[in-house]
């Protein structure tokens, strides 16, 4: 019985030496404090550590069907009025689109920024030319009500134009901002003065070229933000300094999907985008714009928010503790050696 207490006491990996013959230095509570610190330090670093998520994503065909796409913008113009920009939206199939969710915003702005302004869009789409049939009967009377109309058309027109010279004088600016709710195809929709008419925008900036297009894009996205998302256009500035010209900026769409630690799932989009520009020379027929021409990936992806395991932070902890007091002892051991060479041989005493 004695010879196994005897084996058992000999497998003993912590053996501790009596009471007497442990001392204390002053070297060794200056390690112990330092190394305390460290711990401290290190556990609260691996406890931040398990505490946060990380992401992990995964990519997968997009079977995503009849669903609108969420467009929003906010983009200053500081060169244009208010009165000569139109926001038009066009689907792969040439169709304008107009949604009743749709709400877009102008902002007028002085020539320091400051609000001085609001109107709102309720229709975004440029009005086109449509055909009116006749009747044998009342060809007079429309006749009629053909050259009043004129007339008022010429004089709004006249009136349209002095407004506007005036604004531009001013060195009046817009904000466009809002919400498109578009079908979920490829497209466009651009920001431009094509609602004006032909006549009237000549008589306004005297040709194509001097349409200055600069312009702010504040926020540009697809749908809501999620922890981490970048969208490349957010604070892009494109100041025009010489001839004017048309952008545009070549948009993917990739669908994604954000699962929150919550289990609750957040649909939006994030892209990736190219820009060209296109300089309009004194004699072009062209106006200037700024299209954004959007296309959706087949792919969507999935970011999803997980948590570290309890037994991988113990795993962890367990380390970075035992390694620092690994460290310090060794420490100890090195600092009481080098300050006993320079003692007496008996130098280690104890502190009282």
């Amino acid at each position: 019985m004695g010879n196994l207490k005897q084996a058992l006491k000999s497998l003993d990996a912590f053996p501790r030496a009596e009471e007497h013959l442990m001392l204390k230095t002053k070297s060794g509570a200056l390690v112990s404090i330092v190394g305390l610190a460290i711990m401290a330090t290190l556990f609260l670093h691996e406890l931040t550590y398990y505490i946060s998520t990380y992401t992990v994503h995964q990519m997968s065909v997009d079977l995503k069907r009849g669903e609108t796409l969420p467009i929003h913008i906010n983009i200053t113009f500081p060169s244009l009025p208010c009165d000569v920009l139109s926001v038009d939206a066009i689907d792969m199939s040439g169709k304008h689109e107009v949604d009743l969710d749709t709400n877009i915003w102008k902002l007028r702005l002085n020539n320091d920024g400051h609000i001085i302004g609001t109107e709102y869009l309720s229709d975004l789409v440029e009005k086109g030319n449509t055909a009116h049939g006749h009747d044998d009967h009342k060809d007079h009377q429309e006749e009629s009500e053909h050259k009043i109309k004129l007339h008022n058309l010429d004089q709004e027109a006249e009136n349209m134009v002095k407004k506007v010279k005036q604004a531009l004088s001013n060195g009046e600016g817009c904000r466009v901002y809002g919400v498109l709710d578009v079908q979920r195809v490829a497209g466009n929709f651009h920001i431009s003065v094509h609602g004006l008419n032909i006549f009237v925008a000549q008589m306004i900036f005297e040709g194509s070229s001097h349409v200055n297009v600069s312009h702010i894009i504040h926020d540009l996205s697809f749908g809501p933000k999620y922890p981490g998302i970048h969208n490349p256009l957010d604070e892009t500035s494109r100041i025009l300094r010489g001839a004017s010209g048309t952008f545009k900026y070549y948009i993917k769409i990739v669908p994604t999907e954000y699962k929150y630690i919550s289990k609750e799932v957040l649909p939006t989009n994030q892209f990736s985008v190219t820009e060209y520009f296109s300089p309009i020379h004194e004699f072009d027929r062209n106006w200037p714009a700024v299209y954004f021409l959007y296309d959706l990936s087949p792919i969507t992806v999935t970011i999803r928010e997980e948590r570290r395991s309890f037994l991988h932070f113990i795993t962890r902890l367990c380390a970075v503790l035992g390694g620092t007091f690994a460290l310090t002892g060794m420490l100890d051991r090195w600092m009481y050696r080098f300050i006993e060479s320079f003692t007496k041989p008996n130098g280690r005493s104890t502190v009282r």
